[in-house]
């Protein structure tokens, strides 16, 4: 069988949507011929073999409302997509799915569906009628959560066509190895013994700034670590909110480095604000690592992975003060911190795990290369 997905980015470019591409990618790898087209955020095409897989670049120009500009990813999309079996996009893609209808290719095509357009009106108004035609075009369409589908604007047209796999991580990068208790208790020593964490972009719908406003009210460390263009402004608001002395912006940080911070912390936090936020990959890292989760209320799947009570607290997205309670009333009950993160860990590895969605994804391609079967 032959796969090709197609998609924004791929590695080194580190995203949410990139790691399941890549996930599939080297999970799939050794038991079908799996290749990747993207493009480069900036510079000539390429053509590269990222650990064992083959992935095209596409020469991009420029990066517009989240989007690369791509002449050739059409061209490329045509040559590669012969003899496909499976084409599989990953979206929102735009150009991608452009591309899809004026090559119009034969393969049998699915899409994941990752999150919907939101913040871009104008954009958003120009692509609907490229996305429609597009989603009646595919075979499948990929969610992540049944919440996926029915907080879309386009999705509940398409529900029949819809299939749910959850994102998976690979749980044995978060075991608690001596070399990961030796970088958290590091990373203690550095920071106190009072942290919490933010893992992501540093960009608007991930709400950060409603989180450095919560510490106000909160006795701790806030660590965030990821860049992003909202990076300067959550610097100056933490000096001008009086809690400098308390968040600290650690950049981009390796994957060893993040398993650490994930150990060493009491609480994590995704404060995000938009359905942009579709899920939320951090939180399964974070309750891998067995700690609670501070999210928010989004009609998307962010409630869905860490379950209010469950594995952590749901609070209102925008609410600094109940995101303040809620921290505070875990950094207050350890035993609370333990049982919440026990759940998510054993939540992790019943439902969330990559060979899991991997297996899944096989599967579906396995059924539409023999509709009959």
């Amino acid at each position: 069988m032959k796969v090709l997905q197609v998609a924004k980015f791929y590695h080194p470019f580190i995203g949410g949507v990139e790691k399941v591409v890549q996930e599939i990618a080297e999970g799939l790898n050794n038991t079908i011929d799996m290749r990747v087209l993207v493009c480069r955020i900036l510079g000539f095409g390429k053509e590269a073999i990222v650990n064992g897989v083959r992935v095209a670049y596409a020469s991009c120009v420029g990066v517009f409302l989240s989007m690369p500009i791509s002449l050739s990813l059409p061209f490329l999309l045509r040559r590669m997509s012969s003899g496909c079996d499976i084409l599989h996009f990953h979206g929102p893609f735009p150009l991608g799915e452009l591309a899809f209808l004026l090559v119009r290719p034969r393969a049998r095509t699915i899409v994941w569906w990752h999150m919907d357009v939101i913040r871009q009106k104008r954009m958003r108004a120009l692509y609907r009628p490229v996305l429609l035609r597009f989603l009646r075009r595919v075979d499948r369409i990929i969610v992540a959560t049944p919440q996926h589908i029915d907080s879309s604007p386009v999705l509940p047209a398409f529900r029949d066509k819809c299939e749910v796999i959850p994102y998976g991580i690979e749980i044995e990068r978060f075991r608690m190895s001596p070399a990961a208790r030796e970088a958290s208790d590091r990373v203690r020593e550095r920071h106190g013994a009072r942290i919490v964490l933010f893992v992501g972009r540093l960009v608007y719908y991930k709400g950060v700034t409603h989180l450095v406003r919560a510490m106000q009210q909160i006795d701790a460390k806030l660590l965030l670590v990821g860049d992003g263009p909202l990076k300067e402004d959550l610097r100056r608001a933490a000096a001008d909110l009086g809690v400098a002395d308390k968040v600290c912006l650690l950049g981009g940080l390796s994957d060893d480095e993040i398993t650490a911070h994930y150990h060493a912390c009491d609480v994590f936090v995704l404060p995000s604000v938009a359905n942009t936020e579709g899920f939320g990959l951090v939180q399964l890292e974070a309750m891998a690592c067995g700690k609670p989760v501070v999210n928010t209320n989004l009609p998307t799947g962010v409630p869905y992975v860490s379950v209010d009570g469950e594995t952590g607290i749901t609070v209102p997205p925008g609410d600094s003060l109940a995101i303040a309670a809620a921290v505070n009333r875990l950094l207050g009950d350890p035993d609370l911190r333990r049982r919440l993160g026990e759940n998510g860990r054993r939540r992790v590895e019943n439902g969330f795990t990559r060979q899991r969605m991997v297996e899944k994804v096989l599967d579906l391609y396995r059924r539409l290369e023999r509709p009959n079967a």
